[in-house]
């Protein structure tokens, strides 16, 4: 069985990075990614899909470091359903992609001229399987 996803996309916001009393580290972004199709009329559709990335321990101390709002990134991991009850006892779930390595692919200033960003091909993998 495998659980694996890729994607690349542009991050919607900075990382939001907590460090936790454990000493483990988490940082969760989300990263629009977009498709472009004709529709039945043969006009151009353009359709953007949202995704909640999340990375631990040394993965998000690095995002913390390059990842910013606007960039291109390469994103591979896993799918991660989480479920809860809230206070009034009703079922929430949310899907995450759980980041095992990443890949920046462009910087927000050079959205037009990637092969000059310091960060391109900045690949950088978890230590973890968690």
């Amino acid at each position: 069985m495998v659980n694996k996803v890729f994607l690349l996309g542009r991050l919607g916001k900075d990382p939001e990075v907590k460090y936790l009393d454990n000493s483990r580290v988490v940082a969760n972004f989300s990263l629009a990614t977009n498709e472009v199709f004709l529709d039945k009329s043969g006009n151009k559709v353009e359709q953007t899909d949202w995704h909640n990335i999340e990375m631990w321990d040394a993965l998000a101390k690095n995002a913390e470091k390059v990842l910013k709002k606007g960039r291109t990134v390469f994103i591979e991991g896993k799918l991660k359903n989480e479920s809860w009850l809230d206070k009034d006892g009703n079922k929430k779930s949310v899907v995450k992609i759980r980041a095992l390595q990443f890949q920046v692919i462009s910087s927000p200033s050079n959205q037009g001229n990637e092969n000059n960003s310091q960060f391109n091909n900045h690949d950088i993998h978890s230590d973890e399987n968690t």
